[in-house]
């Protein structure tokens, strides 16, 4: 009797849950996604109205884009606004970490600081602008106090999170062979969060962007942020889109440098099963 050959298991699609996608095939879904809304974009500017005021065109803005280069110092205006989140951004995070890693890990300390930190979470960081010019002026400090106020309360709660999804089978496992309560924080419960802590410093980077704007309202003089708010005085709208696409390209490159060093650091969690 002939015996049947056995079938091999279909592999599945871009299309199943999760299915596996080549870098050349995310890469033209990510192409596709991004001249979509272009153009769609370019459809309405020519569709609506010829008063470019409401609705430029992606031509009128890249014509913006080269005159800014040209004439306003584009190139100054995007640094002191990387420097100014980048700064408001690593002072919160060299401060939540070890905050979350003392709430997620100790309850009496999640009693005493966590209320109150969910309580400032919930204050707009445009509101404290009045108390920041007042305590510490209108230099670049207030800015980046600005942008500290509205990233600094979400991390240090998402960081806290993070450390209290590590498995309490690793720590009790610690305490079985004698390790004492600074070993166990140092090398099972930061190492084992490390992964989520990285990712959380990603998601509240792109935080503190979104508080450029908020944070540039305290007597600047430059910054893309200012020169948003300035376009929008005099109804530049070409600037104000030129502004807009700028800190999301930023923004960006700089979420890709997370991704980029989170494979890097963490390979096995990238590994096909």
């Amino acid at each position: 009797m002939r015996r049947k050959s056995p079938q091999r298991s279909a592999r599945p699609g871009i299309w199943s849950i999760r299915g596996p996608m080549s870098r050349r095939q995310y890469w033209g879904f990510a192409l596709v996604g991004l001249l979509l809304p272009l153009l769609g974009w370019w459809l309405l500017s020519h569709m609506g109205t010829d008063d470019s005021v409401f609705m430029p065109s992606p031509l009128d803005v890249f014509r913006r884009l080269i005159q800014w280069y040209q004439e306003d110092d584009l190139l100054a205006d995007m640094w002191i606004s990387i420097y100014r989140v980048t700064a408001g951004f690593l002072l919160s995070a060299l401060i939540a970490l070890p905050l979350g890693l003392l709430i997620g890990t100790f309850r009496p300390v999640q009693a005493m600081l966590e209320p109150l930190t969910d309580f400032i979470r919930y204050m707009p960081a445009v509101a404290f602008i009045p108390l920041v010019m007042l305590w510490i002026g209108i230099d670049e400090s207030s800015k980046i106090a600005i942008i500290w106020i509205g990233t600094f309360f979400q991390m240090v709660l998402m960081m806290a999170e993070d450390v209290r999804r590590v498995p309490l089978a690793q720590i009790e496992a610690a305490q079985t062979m004698g390790a004492t309560r600074s070993e166990i924080i140092q090398r099972v419960i930061f190492q084992s969060a490390k992964p989520a802590l990285l990712d959380t410093l990603r998601v509240t980077m792109g935080w503190a962007w979104t508080y450029l704007v908020v944070a540039e309202l305290v007597a600047a003089n430059s910054g893309l942020g200012y020169s948003i708010l300035k376009a929008q005085r005099f109804l530049q709208t070409d600037k104000i889109f030129v502004g807009i696409i700028l800190i999301g390209l930023i923004g960006l490159v700089m979420d890709q440098l997370f991704r980029f060093a989170h494979r890097k650091a963490f390979p096995w969690l990238y590994l096909r099963k």
